[in-house]
């Protein structure tokens, strides 16, 4: 556990999402591994259990499915959102992008302004880099308060399911996970 925490930790409720529906995600992992450091009450979500239609303006004059209300009274309910970003051809997945879209037409401030660890993971180099300058760039302008990042990259040899191996990374890691506690505390005492 991450060294830094403490009882007040304890009583947050953080809602960690992996951006990705499968069934061996790294991204899901890394998400509620993240999450755990921080202690707490954690929910783990999974996309597989917001299949929503895909959406369009179309089928959005019929309504909202009732899947994109509950992904949004998740993130109400939270005290702080962990989302580890899977990368698909330099993108979000369909899943997520699927899931923000309906969830963000029902009200434009997706991410009601919660405290915001964004991460990505891949097996490649580059750590899913792509889609984190894409959220990056597109979440604030859906109420996403980012207030860190860390992208992991080359998963499987830097991460054993316990602990990121490599030394400068866990380092880099821990750093960012830090700031994002502090903002918590600092969003609670507010």
């Amino acid at each position: 556990m991450f060294p830094e925490t403490d009882t007040m930790t304890k009583n947050y409720h953080i809602l960690a999402i992996g951006g990705s529906t499968s069934q061996h995600s790294i991204n899901r992992a890394f998400a509620h591994f993240a999450a755990r450091q921080i202690g707490g009450n954690v929910t783990l979500l999974d996309l597989n259990e917001f299949e929503m239609p895909i959406f369009s303006v179309d089928r959005e004059k019929q309504g909202y499915p009732e899947l994109a209300y509950k992904f949004r009274t998740l993130i109400e309910q939270s005290d702080g959102i962990v989302i580890s970003l899977a990368e698909h051809n330099g993108s979000y997945t369909a899943a997520f992008k699927n899931i923000m879209d309906w969830a963000s037409r029902i009200n434009r401030n997706l991410w009601q302004d919660k405290p915001m660890l964004l991460l990505s993971a891949s097996p490649g180099a580059r750590g899913a880099q792509n889609v984190m300058t894409a959220a990056l760039d597109r979440f604030p302008r859906l109420g996403g308060n980012i207030i860190a990042h860390f992208s992991l990259p080359k998963f499987h040899e830097h991460f054993d399911g316990i602990s990121i191996t490599d030394t400068h990374l866990a380092e880099r890691f821990y750093e960012v996970l830090e700031k994002f506690i502090k903002s918590l505390k600092n969003s609670r005492a507010s």
